[in-house]
């Protein structure tokens, strides 16, 4: 069909399915899949067989990712979706912007400085697109928030406090995985927490200006397990019986998706999806807290822990004429494939925001709610992505490249933070506050 955009998925681990799905399903009058790129040719045939078992479509080509270049040569895609491992993003989207191509990329935008800047000269080089998917903007909790704030229930915004709970089955997944390692992921304040300061700054309307943090690895680990007297004689928990009543373990013969993606490809890629968390190496933090100064003088005070009894968050924004609170328990009832949590009695099990205006009294405010993952952000999200027609968005949800950096720009400031022990300073990382927006993602 000559209105259909062609797309191309590079990193074809679990979650890369959302895409799949939405292009040769949901989508599919409007998109068209035409290749799969990734280092493992067992992950790209399991994503064919599902596409030929399911909606009888022909398989698509797949390449390696020294094809890279030969792929877009021979399918010529329009936009080519970046979900690889975080620190080889910028690899495949400079090369694909250089090639053509728009992109669309998993957050974060990348893990490093350097890295960040090779993105920023290749836009400015090539004049491409690229939009980072936040999915947690399209979350209507969070978008009612934001929609309070717009509507100046607290006025002028002065100050953000702001704590995100991951608990032990969610957050111990990233110490399960190849997250654990600073130089893949950059960390929790890069990987996860990229979400809640794109949140922040897309909720007071400006971006970071310096920054502080503190963090430890306090509960998982080797040495942490030690101290507390647990040993365990085994690396991972697949095959072992011993993991059997561990209440730490994922085996990766529990789930299709698991076994498909990840057990069955390890002989291919070597990549071990389920090491235990009380293993060796881990360098990435457990427990974090970050102070940042905004660009229009607004604090905010963060804070993460990985390994809660509950997972949720609690978020305040006060102003100069008042508080709004949003206090949220994720209901959790198992692991999926690619580390996202569900749950079969909706997006959450508690969910509250309340708003407190300057001397009068308080009163709650009505919580919408949506299906799908990530609190029904992603349904919405990938209609704004893929319908030619999405419906107006007055809140501005679609994020630039520049949001992406502001982002991660918070995070990569907190490590060197905690490195050297001093207030970080985000232009002297990178010019963000000379930056200015390419087109607007947003219909």
């Amino acid at each position: 069909m000559s209105n259909q955009q062609k797309y191309a998925v590079v990193g074809t681990g679990a979650r890369a399915g959302m895409y799949v799905k939405a292009i040769t399903e949901t989508f599919s009058e409007y998109a068209e899949l035409v290749a799969l790129c990734d280092q493992s040719q067992v992950r790209m045939d399991w994503y064919n067989h599902e596409l030929t078992e399911a909606l009888g479509l022909a398989p698509l080509p797949t390449y390696s990712p020294d094809q890279f270049e030969q792929m877009i040569a021979e399918t010529r895609p329009d936009v080519v979706i970046v979900a690889t491992v975080d620190a080889t993003h910028h690899i495949y989207i400079t090369r694909a912007m250089e090639l053509g191509c728009d992109v669309i990329t998993e957050k974060p935008l990348t893990t490093d400085i350097a890295k960040l800047q090779a993105i920023f000269d290749t836009i400015d080089k090539t004049g491409r697109s690229l939009r980072v998917t936040f999915n947690y903007r399209y979350t209507p909790a969070y978008t009612r928030f934001r929609e309070l704030i717009m509507e100046g229930v607290v006025g002028r915004p002065l100050a953000v406090d702001f704590s995100w709970m991951l608990d032990t089955s969610h957050g111990a997944d990233y110490f399960r995985r190849w997250h654990r390692e600073k130089q893949n992921s950059g960390g929790l304040l890069v990987h996860k927490s990229t979400h809640h300061f794109d949140l922040v700054n897309w909720w007071i309307d400006a971006y970071p200006k310096s920054v502080f943090a503190m963090g430890d690895l306090s509960f998982y680990g080797r040495e942490n397990a030690l101290e507390r007297g647990e040993a365990y004689s085994y690396s991972r928990y697949t095959g072992e019986p011993e993991a059997e009543q561990d209440p730490f373990a994922l085996f990766l013969t529990s789930k299709a998706t698991l076994k498909g993606l990840y057990l069955d490809a390890e002989p291919e890629t070597g990549y071990i999806r389920d090491r235990n968390v009380f293993g060796e190496p881990i360098t990435i933090e457990d427990t974090m807290a970050v102070t940042a100064r905004y660009s229009n003088g607004v604090i905010l005070s963060y804070c993460l822990i990985a390994y809660c009894p509950w997972e949720g968050l609690h978020v305040a924004v006060t102003g100069t004429k008042g508080r709004v609170e949003m206090d949220i328990e994720e209901s959790i009832t198992h692991l999926l494939g690619d580390g996202q949590v569900a749950s079969s009695k909706g997006p959450f099990k508690q969910a509250r925001i309340r708003v407190f205006p300057m001397f009068d009294k308080g009163y709650e405010v009505d919580v919408p709610v949506g299906d799908g993952g990530h609190g029904g952000a992603d349904p919405v999200m990938l209609e704004q992505i893929f319908s030619p027609n999405p419906a107006p968005d007055p809140y501005r949800r679609a994020a630039s490249h520049i949001d992406g950096a502001a982002s991660i720009l918070v995070g990569i400031s907190a490590n060197q933070a905690m490195q050297t022990g001093k207030m970080v300073t985000v232009d002297d990382l990178f010019p963000l506050s000379a930056m200015k927006e390419g087109p607007d993602p947003n219909p």
